[in-house]
């Protein structure tokens, strides 16, 4: 079986026997070249959708050619004078072959498809984006984008909620020739989020994402979390023709907040975010304090239940979810959610091996399919493939925008501040093709209108940058780790 045509060789049929025989070893040597050759074209086959195609046709055509080559040199090579038991027990090991053979190819069909599937969640050539950088097709595309940056957004469009809200807002600015990768955590209820100088959005809102009518206090609806649904609801297609206008809206203004230029967005549905971790075999994480799972602090609705403080706890998809985002009645609720955020984004970085992915492939390739929206372009996937294997073995670290300092409560942030303590830990951001820096603009510490200067200020008075120290970078590893107590 591993050469067919020597099964015609053998009953004397030469001529067929020499053509399947050299058809087979051609297969094989070439087979063997681009495997050992040629691995980076492998790859970029398997994140062509229309190449893989094709890769499917030619399973379906090698199973079927297989399974004749069987059936026909079984025929050849029985002896005619066979008993008729012999016969049925040699046609029954011929048909569990074949059938062995069918289901081989059915499941790489599958793989195949999930894969194509999975690849065209992708944005293609023709996808719609005024923010995407331009980069050349070539092989050096790390040298264009030497830090690349990417907006990680977690929608939720919950019971209750008319549209989606980005509660969770995270950026992975990732070092291109080291992996090493910095996450940067935003927190939902910052207001007055700015835009750049040069954005429509900025004659919208100069003064930042909030209303001054309303004066310096809470404006829910102004809230960073948002802004996802609400600008695009109200200034549609402001920033050009959009396959996703909130995700643009975000890249534009939190690029803005921390000085950095988002090249891409990667948006995942929480509520089937357990999926993607049921689909990876969980998650494991240290809790450090009880996490309540469930529960609504406004409505005065309880947690169901809590996960429960212990090293190296085994999550599945749902515990993982809640894990993330579970805040009922938590000190310091919204800092602490961030810093189990990041720890979840370890966790499956350190979950996604290569072995565990490719033994779970398909359930992992059909929930990314069904809940992750992105413009990352689908001919920067093999680098990549490539940037995602130098990410695994690279550190990866928290900077801490510091509250204490920046934004005491989320009404007036400084993002002055922050843009200071991010430059320092990632250095100044380089352009990349089209999607060159904006012009920046200082947003007022406090633009209250004189009818509510009365009203206390988040910053009555412009408040100079805090000088970035050390502290301000954390190694993930440390900051994940077991060390039981409050949340800080």
């Amino acid at each position: 079986m591993l050469v067919p045509g020597t099964a015609y060789l053998a009953a004397r049929r030469t001529r067929l026997g020499a053509v399947v025989t050299g058809i087979t070893l051609a297969v094989y040597c070439a087979a063997a070249y681009v495997a050992l050759r040629q691995r980076d074209a492998v790859v970029a086959w398997g994140l062509d959708a229309n190449r893989l195609l094709w890769i499917i046709g030619g399973l379906i055509a090698v199973g079927v050619v297989s399974v004749i080559v069987l059936v026909t040199s079984y025929k050849m090579l029985r002896p005619i004078t066979l008993a008729p038991v012999s016969r049925l027990f040699g046609s029954l090991v011929v048909g569990v072959v074949c059938f062995a053979l069918a289901v081989s190819t059915a499941s790489g069909t599958q793989k195949l498809l999930a894969q194509r599937e999975l690849v065209r969640v992708f944005a293609g050539d023709g996808a719609k984006s005024q923010t995407r950088p331009t980069i050349a097709a070539n092989k050096d595309v790390w040298r264009q984008l030497p830090r690349l940056n990417l907006l990680l957004l977690g929608a939720d469009d919950g019971k209750g909620r008319d549209g989606s809200r980005t509660d969770s807002v995270m950026v992975a600015s990732i070092d291109t020739k080291t992996g090493d990768t910095s996450l940067i955590s935003l927190t939902r209820n910052f207001m007055r989020m700015p835009f750049p100088a040069d954005s429509p959005l900025h004659k919208k809102f100069p003064t930042g994402f909030w209303d001054p009518k309303l004066g310096d206090v809470e404006q829910p609806e102004f809230y960073l979390d948002a802004m996802y649904r609400n600008i695009p609801k109200k200034y549609p297609g402001i920033l050009g023709p959009s396959d996703n206008e909130g995700a643009d809206v975000l890249k534009v203004s939190v690029g803005e907040a921390l000085g950095l230029n988002i090249h891409y967005y990667v948006q995942i549905n929480l509520a089937g975010f357990a999926q993607v971790v049921d689909a990876l075999g969980g998650i494991t994480v240290n809790i450090n304090y009880p996490v309540p799972v469930g529960g609504n602090d406004d409505q005065k609705i309880p947690p169901s239940r809590y996960l429960q403080p212990g090293p190296n706890q085994p999550l599945n998809g749902t515990d993982a979810l809640w894990f993330a985002r579970g805040r009922y009645n938590v000190p310091t609720a919204d800092l602490a959610r961030q810093a189990r955020q990041r720890c979840t984004f370890k966790a499956i970085v350190e979950r996604a091996t290569p072995q565990n992915v490719l033994a779970n492939y398909e359930s992992i390739a059909k929930a990314g399919e069904q809940l992750i929206r992105t413009d990352v372009p689908q001919n920067l996937l093999k680098h990549l493939v490539t940037l995602g294997q130098r990410v695994k073995t690279g550190k990866i670290a928290n900077i801490d925008l510091n509250k204490q300092k920046n934004f005491p409560n989320g009404r007036n942030p400084n993002y002055a501040g922050m843009r200071a303590i991010v430059a320092q830990a990632t250095g100044p951001s380089r352009p990349a093709g089209s999607a060159g820096p904006h012009k920046t603009t200082t947003v007022p510490p406090s633009t209250v209108p004189p009818s509510t200067a009365a009203q206390p200020s988040a910053n009555p008075s412009p408040k100079p940058s805090p000088k970035p120290s050390a502290k301000d970078t954390a190694d993930l590893t440390s900051a994940c780790a077991y060390n039981p107590g409050p949340p800080k």
